[in-house]
């Protein structure tokens, strides 16, 4: 118990000291925005110090169409991450588990993946206009096939004595997903579900600020036409809050669901 208790109290020493060095290097960034426009390093009509950025934030934060914008932009991240994540792993589990299946489409992936979403943007207007459901479908096909690669990995990373023990004890697909694919497929998909929400993230606020869809993108854009360059900065630092938020939450749903799993004994061995 003793020596439990004293690795215990040497990770939280570890993490906390991990924070509060990230917490020293944020103020230190805050410091250097705070000086170089007041020393003339930058024009301070269009990159105001710190101090500015942090009073228009507060400005934002009693406006009730700030909190209504962010609602909107949390909304529409997660419809997008959620459809991306289903459609993702079902599609992946099949395909990883069909290797016909996989060679047939393989080509037709490597085609599709790379094409950027943005390029998307003039057809999804066409479409469906400057709406929400323009922005959902970059969203999703940006997270997709994040989610989709990482699933096809993991289950064709399935151990083949497990899988053929599987069949020799004529479990049902469904069971041999259950039992077999799923547990070694899950960290491939704990790390798709991490790369598909900061993409999913990233692609929300991009649609809202190019097609004009309500959320927080729409509101850095209409600052910009405003010619309020505060408000824009402060807008943009919440986004960057968010991407934060986003990140300690998938990394908080890797520690809980991959709890079993060696790679997260072995982080907690060595922040120990």
């Amino acid at each position: 118990m003793v020596a439990v208790a004293a690795r215990t109290s040497r990770v939280t020493g570890r993490r906390f000291r991990s924070v509060t060095l990230g917490v020293l290097g944020l103020f230190g960034f805050a410091v250097a925005l705070e000086v170089a426009p007041r020393i003339g390093v930058v024009p301070i009509d269009f990159a105001p110090p710190t101090s500015q950025i942090l009073v228009a934030l507060g400005e934002q934060f009693g406006e009730s169409s700030f909190w209504t914008a962010l609602l909107q932009t949390l909304r529409t991240w997660a419809i997008g991450l959620a459809i991306a994540m289903v459609a993702g792993i079902v599609i992946g589990v099949l395909l990883g588990s069909l290797p016909i299946v996989r060679a047939a489409t393989a080509t037709t992936i490597e085609f599709l993946r790379p094409i950027p979403s943005v390029a998307l943007i003039p057809l999804v207007i066409v479409l469906y206009g400057p709406t929400v459901k323009s922005t959902l479908v970059l969203v999703v096909y940006a997270a997709f096939w994040q989610m989709l690669i990482q699933v096809v990995h993991g289950v064709a990373d399935v151990d083949p004595v497990a899988r053929d023990t599987a069949l020799a004890f004529r479990l049902s697909p469904w069971a041999r997903v259950r039992y077999v694919v799923w547990p070694t497929a899950l960290p491939y998909v704990i790390t798709g579900f991490r790369l598909a929400a900061s993409v999913a993230l990233i692609l929300t606020i991009t649609g809202e600020l190019v097609i004009g869809s309500p959320g927080i993108g729409k509101e850095i854009d209409n600052a910009q036409q405003s010619n309020a360059v505060r408000t824009v900065y402060a807008l943009i630092v919440v986004t960057g809050i968010l991407g934060v938020l986003a990140n300690l939450l998938t990394r908080l749903v890797e520690r809980k669901v991959l709890s079993w799993h060696p790679s997260t004994r072995a982080e907690e061995v060595t922040v120990a």
